[in-house]
């Protein structure tokens, strides 16, 4: 049995369709239906059952059995708004949750493949995976940042695999329910759409109009990851997940009006509750991936966003 935590959310519903894929039916999806909208993301899955996070929680910290023997835990539940300061909040979601869960998989020699982020690195100007570089600057980033130092700890004494993946910017089918933290490629579709223009931020940091530049990354390429580590159990660590090569903002709003064959890009100001907590400028360091023989190719923006206007069409 395969266990997906935010099972019904962006990534985690994008692990359980590729596991389906691949003939598995028997997952475990573990989710907060609050928002009851998010189970449009697996409707279409197939699945053995449906647990609610709250109790998820207790059972693991029970050390509890679950009714199969569990073969890789995929560990993409979170609180993912980097606009939120609760600290409390964040910290019992993203670093205490996490932590229960890697000691139950620990205990149980069960492969623990979960997601951490590229927000770790904050405003610097070097993506690589070492310390020197990761200077978080929101309460997000610093729960992200502490688990993989606590992971780090305990990497060289564990037999068991541990992976994480420091997402950049990813975009793509199944996130409509995210709302403000949807991505830019998302937003840019439904404004157009609606309006027949979108808008992105002025230049800021030094960036022109709309040439703030991330590292954007489709959601199949994040997914064939997850699945090249679940097929690769001896690989373990901490690694950036990206293409590698950033893009402008003002590249994926073109993209957009090309795919949709109209469309028009207004300048907005930069909004002052973002100052001093927004990167302007992300591109992965995929030095580690590769080098323990990833080499999958990552998809541009101009392709990854023409297959996800497809999809939004359909």
């Amino acid at each position: 049995m395969y266990i997906v935590t935010g099972g019904a959310g962006f990534i985690g519903s994008n692990i359980v369709k590729a596991l389906n894929q691949r003939g598995h039916s028997d997952i475990l999806v573990v989710d907060n239906l609050k928002n009851g909208r998010k189970f449009f993301n697996i409707a279409d899955c197939q699945i053995a059952d449906y647990m609610d996070k709250d109790v998820f929680r207790e059972k693991c910290l029970a050390n509890a059995k679950f009714s199969q023997a569990i073969t890789a835990v995929f560990h993409e539940g979170a609180c993912s708004a980097t606009t939120e300061w609760n600290g409390k909040y964040v910290m019992e979601e993203n670093y205490e949750y996490s932590k229960i869960l890697l000691h139950y998989c620990i205990d149980n020699a069960i492969p623990y493949l979960y997601a951490s982020s590229a927000s770790v690195y904050g405003t610097g100007s070097v993506f690589a995976e070492t310390l020197e570089n990761e200077r978080p600057i929101n309460m997000y980033g610093y729960s992200k940042f502490l688990f993989d130092q606590y992971v780090r700890k305990l990497l060289p004494d564990n037999n068991s695999q541990i992976a994480g993946f420091r997402y950049f910017n990813v975009y793509g089918p199944r996130e409509q329910h995210k709302g403000s933290m949807a991505s830019v490629a998302f937003h840019t579709y439904n404004q157009i759409q609606e309006t027949g223009y979108c808008k992105l931020f002025e230049g800021t940091d030094g960036y022109a109009d709309g040439e703030q530049k991330r590292d954007f990354i489709y959601i199949d390429d994040v997914v064939s990851v997850n699945m090249w580590f679940l097929d690769h159990p001896q690989h373990s660590g901490i690694f950036n997940v990206g293409t590698g090569k950033s893009q402008p903002f003002n590249d994926v709003a073109n993209a957009v009006i090309t795919s949709l064959g109209t469309g028009s890009i207004e300048y907005i100001d930069f909004p002052k509750k973002l100052e001093n907590s927004y990167q302007s400028f992300t591109e992965a360091d995929i030095s580690a991936l590769k080098n323990i023989g990833y080499n999958q190719s990552f998809q541009p923006v101009a392709q990854g966003i023409e297959k996800y206007v497809q999809w939004l069409q359909k």
